[in-house]
C-alpha cells in the first residue's frame, strides 16, 4: 500500500474512532498533497513525493511551536506537538548524527574533497544528493562543517 493510500485508510480509521486530531492532522497532509498536484498540474504516485509534503508540514508546525513559545502560547502547543507525532509517523527513520558523519567522511573522501571551509558548496552538494531523504539538512551542515574544520 503506497503512503497516499494508507493517509486514506488512516484517515478513514479516524473518523471511525472520533479521533478528530489524527482526522484533521491527515486531512491536512491529504489536502496539502491534494493542493500540490492542482497547483503543477501533476497526479503524485511516488512516495518520495508525498514524504517532501509532509516533511514541509513538520517543518511549519516546529516553527510554528518556536512561534508559541515565544507568545507564550502554551494552549496551542500540545496540539501542534501531536500533529508533528501524527505527522513523523509516515516519515522514513532519519540517519543518525554518527551515521551522518560517516557518510561524509566516506563522501569526502570519493570527492577528493580538502579539508578547508572552500569546499562546503562541493561536500554539501555530494552529501545531499545521496542522503537528501535520509538525512535533515541541518544535521548534514553542520556534519560537513565539522568534518571541514577538523573537529
Amino acid at each position: 500500500m503506497g503512503l497516499k493510500e494508507q493517509l486514506m485508510q488512516d484517515y478513514k480509521d479516524a473518523m471511525k474512532n472520533a479521533d478528530t486530531v489524527r482526522k484533521n492532522t491527515v486531512n491536512m497532509v491529504r489536502a496539502a498533497i491534494k493542493q500540490h498536484e492542482v497547483d503543477q498540474r501533476v497526479t503524485i504516485e511516488d512516495d518520495a513525493d508525498i514524504v517532501k509534503i509532509i516533511k514541509k508540514q513538520v517543518k511549519m508546525r516546529a516553527d510554528a511551536l518556536e512561534d508559541f513559545v515565544k507568545a507564550g502560547r502554551d494552549d496551542m502547543l500540545e496540539g501542534y506537538k501531536k500533529e508533528i507525532e501524527i505527522l513523523q509517523s509516515y516519515l522514513p527513520e532519519e540517519m543518525g548524527e554518527e551515521e551522518i558523519k560517516a557518510k561524509v567522511a566516506e563522501i569526502a573522501d570519493k570527492l577528493g574533497v580538502e579539508k578547508s571551509m572552500k569546499s562546503m558548496g562541493t561536500l554539501m552538494k555530494g552529501v545531499m544528493a545521496e542522503l537528501k531523504d535520509k538525512a535533515d539538512g541541518s544535521a548534514v551542515n553542520k556534519a560537513v562543517k565539522e568534518f571541514l574544520s577538523g573537529k
